[in-house]
C-alpha cells in the first residue's frame, strides 16, 4: 500500500496544481446548462449550489467499467466496495451518511424503501450520457434524502440525425463486455435504444473466517461472479411548437455471488428498473409547465448456492417500488427573475418475504408522501440570489419544513463568492419503521443545517474553485440500548474542496482535494471520534494527452485512512492507485481502447475484510457514426 509520505505527496501535487487549474470541463463547457441544482436550466458558471458535470465524452475516455470507478476521488465524494465489480457500493457526499444522498435518473427518484440505498453497483456506465452531483442540501427543492447532496443520471439520448454504436471488450477476471445501440432525431421527434452486457467471474470478496466470527461470518475463499444486462429505450415527440411529450425505460438485470450463509443467501438476483413520461408545455417564452409521471422499482431474489450438493435454496425476496408524479410551473419575470413553485407525489411500496408491521403488528405495505415547493430565483446587478422553501406531508412523520437561501456576487478578473444555507431531512426507512421485532414506528426524521461559502475564477480556458461547509445533523437514527432504532445520534462535518481544470500546452488536467472531517458529536464514549468509513482526505488528478491518432491518460486516486467502527479501534489504512489508458483512432469511426489499473497492485480495503482488486488490464474495440 501506498505509505502516508505518498498519499501526502499526491495530494500535495494535486493542491500545487490548482491554481493553474479548474473544473472538469474546459472554460466553454461553463456554459453547459444544468438543471438538478434548481430544478431550472441553469449555466454551471452561473450555479450558486457547488456543482459538477460528467459528460459522455469524458465517460468514454475515463474507460471506467462501474459508477464507483468514475465517482470515485470527485470533489466531496466517499465510497465503499463489498468486494469488487458489482458487489453492494456506497457513496457519500461530504462525510454524510450513504442514505443522505438522493439519486435520481433521468429525473425519476429511485432507490430501495427498504435500505434506503440505491444500487450504484448495478448502474451500467454504458448507458449513461452525463451526470450531475450537486454538493449540499437541497431537500427544500426534493425533499428527503437530499441532506449530503443529489447526484442525477441521465441515460443516452440522440442527437440530430442517425448515429451508431458498438463496442466490445475483455479484461482481468474474464470481463467480458458488449454493447450497442443506436438513435436517431429529426425535426420534431427523436428515438434511440442501448443494450449493454457485462460479466466477470470476479475476486474472492471477502477474506472473513467462519471460524473466527469476523468480516462476512463465513469462509468461502472463493471467486465471486457478476452479471448485468441492460436494456435503455428514450424517445420524443414535439406535438406542437410547444407541447413536447418524452419517454423513457431503463431495465438492468443482475446476477450477483457473494460471500454468505444458507441463513442470508450467497448469490442475488436483482432488478433495477426506471420507468418515466414527461409533458412540456412552454405558451411563451416566460412561462414553462411541465408534468411527470415514473416509476422505480428495486427488487432482490436472494439463494443459498451448495456447490458441494449442487443445489440453489431460495432464501428471501425484498422487492420496492416507487411512484412519483410532479407538476412544476417555471415563470419568468424580465430576464433576471425567475419563480418556480410545483407539487411532488410518491408512493413507497414493499413486497417481502419479510411482513412489515407497525406498533400494532398490523402489516404495512405502502406510504405516501406529498411535497409542494417554491423557489426565486434572480440577478441583480453583478449579484445573485436563490432562495426556496418546501413542505413535505408524510403518512407516517406528518408535515417536515426546509428551506435553502443563496447568493453570489461577481468581481473583477472572473472572480466569484458564493454563500448558501440550507436545511436537509430524512425520512426513516421501512427497515427503521417496521421491520419485525426491530422497528421503530415512532421514528422521526433526521435533520440538517449546512452552511457553505465559495469562492472561484473564472478564466477564458481555465477556472478554479474552492468551497468550506459545516453541516451539523440531529436525530440521527441508531440502536438504542434495548437494540431498537431511535433518534439519538449527532454529528459535525467539516470540510474544504478544491476544483480545477485546464488544457495547457495540449494537455487536459483535471485536479480535486476533498478534506473533510466528520465527527460524532453524541454524548457518550464515542463523542467527537470519526464517523465511520469516511477518508478524511482525498485527491484525484487526470491528466489526458492526444497525439494525432493516438490519446493517452492517466489517473491518480488517493484516500487517507479510515475507521470501520464507531469506536475508531479498527483502523484502515490509507491508499493511493494509479490508472493508465491508451486510445488508438484506427479510422474516424473505429478505435481500440487498453487501459491498466491499479497498475502498482496495491492491496487496500474500503471496509474491512472485504478485498479490493489488484492490478487489472482491460483491452475494447469501440465503433462510433453519425449521419
Amino acid at each position: 500500500m501506498y505509505s502516508r509520505h505518498s498519499l501526502s505527496l499526491l495530494a500535495a501535487a494535486v493542491a500545487l496544481a490548482l491554481p493553474f487549474v479548474a473544473s472538469a470541463q474546459e472554460a466553454t463547457d461553463l456554459d453547459e446548462i444544468v438543471v438538478t441544482g434548481t430544478r431550472t436550466d441553469v449555466a454551471v458558471r452561473d450555479s450558486l449550489a457547488p456543482v459538477q458535470v460528467i459528460g459522455r465524452e469524458e465517460i468514454e475516455r475515463s474507460q471506467s467499467r462501474s459508477l464507483i470507478d468514475l465517482l470515485k476521488g470527485r470533489a466531496g465524494i466517499g465510497f465503499t466496495n463489498q468486494g469488487g465489480l458489482g458487489k453492494l457500493s456506497t457513496i457519500n457526499i461530504r462525510g454524510t451518511e450513504s442514505d443522505h444522498v438522493l439519486v435520481l435518473v433521468d429525473g425519476i427518484r429511485i432507490g430501495s424503501a427498504t435500505a434506503g440505498l440505491a444500487s450504484f453497483q448495478d448502474l451500467p456506465v454504458d448507458q449513461i450520457e452525463r451526470i450531475e452531483i450537486v454538493r449540499g442540501p437541497r431537500s427544500s427543492l426534493y425533499g428527503s434524502e437530499a441532506i449530503g447532496g443529489v447526484i442525477q443520471i441521465f441515460t443516452r439520448r440522440g442527437a440530430q440525425g442517425l448515429s451508431r454504436e458498438l463496442r466490445i471488450g475483455g479484461g482481468s477476471n474474464n470481463l467480458r463486455e458488449a454493447s450497442g445501440g443506436f438513435a436517431y432525431g429529426g425535426e420534431r421527434g427523436w428515438i434511440g435504444a442501448n443494450a449493454a452486457y457485462q460479466e466477470t467471474d470476479g475476486i474472492n470478496a471477502c477474506r472473513g473466517s467462519g471460524a473466527l466470527f469476523q468480516g462476512c461470518f463465513t469462509d468461502e475463499p472463493d471467486d465471486d461472479g457478476y452479471r448485468n444486462v441492460s436494456l435503455n429505450v428514450r424517445a420524443g415527440y414535439k406535438l406542437t411548437d410547444t407541447l413536447t411529450l418524452e419517454g423513457h425505460a431503463l431495465n438492468a438485470d443482475a446476477f450477483n455471488e457473494f460471500d454468505g450463509s444458507i441463513y442470508g443467501g450467497n448469490e442475488a438476483d436483482n432488478v433495477q428498473q426506471v420507468l418515466g413520461s414527461k409533458l412540456t408545455w412552454k405558451p411563451s417564452g416566460a412561462t414553462t409547465l411541465t408534468a411527470q409521471v415514473g416509476r422505480a422499482s428495486d427488487k432482490s431474489d436472494n439463494y443459498f448456492a451448495d456447490v458441494a450438493n449442487d443445489t440453489r435454496t431460495f432464501v428471501s425476496t425484498f422487492d420496492t417500488r416507487r411512484d412519483t408524479a410532479s407538476l412544476q410551473g417555471d415563470f419568468a419575470f424580465g430576464e433576471q427573475h425567475l419563480l418556480t413553485a410545483g407539487a411532488d407525489w410518491q408512493r413507497d411500496e414493499v413486497t417481502s418475504t419479510v411482513t412489515f408491521v407497525d406498533g400494532q403488528m398490523a402489516p404495512i405495505e405502502s406510504r405516501d408522501n406529498t411535497g409542494v415547493f417554491v423557489e426565486y430565483q434572480g440577478r441583480f446587478g453583478a449579484q445573485q440570489v436563490q432562495a426556496s422553501v418546501r413542505n413535505d406531508d408524510n403518512d407516517q412523520f406528518g408535515n417536515h419544513v426546509t428551506g435553502n437561501l443563496g447568493w453570489g456576487l461577481g468581481f473583477g478578473s472572473g472572480f466569484k463568492l458564493t454563500v448558501n444555507a440550507g436545511t436537509g431531512f430524512k425520512a426513516p426507512t421501512f427497515n427503521d419503521l417496521y421491520y419485525p421485532w426491530s422497528g421503530n414506528p415512532l421514528l422521526e426524521p433526521e435533520r440538517s443545517k449546512t452552511l457553505d461559502i465559495g469562492l472561484a475564477q473564472y478564466g477564458d480556458a481555465w477556472n478554479w474553485g474552492v468551497n468550506v461547509y459545516e453541516t451539523r445533523i440531529e436525530d440521527l437514527i441508531a440502536l438504542d440500548i434495548n437494540w431498537l432504532p431511535a433518534n439519538t445520534e449527532e454529528a459535525r462535518i467539516r470540510g474544504v474542496e478544491l476544483t480545477g481544470a485546464v488544457t495547457l500546452a495540449g494537455f487536459d488536467i483535471a485536479a480535486q482535494v476533498s478534506h473533510t472531517d466528520p465527527r460524532n458529536h453524541t454524548t457518550g464514549l464515542n463523542y467527537d471520534n470519526l464517523l465511520a468509513r469516511r477518508a478524511r482526505n482525498t485527491a484525484r488528478i487526470d491528466v489526458d494527452r492526444a497525439f494525432s491518432d493516438f490519446r493517452i491518460g492517466v489517473t491518480g486516486y488517493g484516500a487517507s485512512h479510515r475507521y470501520d467502527n464507531a469506536a475508531n479501534s479498527v483502523r484502515l489504512a490509507g491508499y493511493g492507485t494509479l490508472d493508465l489508458r491508451l486510445e488508438y483512432a484506427i479510422t474516424d469511426e473505429w478505435s481500440v481502447q487498453a487501459r491498466a489499473s491499479n497498475v502498482f497492485d496495491r492491496e487496500y480495503e474500503t471496509i474491512a475484510w472485504y478485498n479490493q482488486p489488484g492490478r487489472e488490464y482491460g483491452l475494447s474495440l469501440r465503433y462510433s457514426a453519425r449521419d
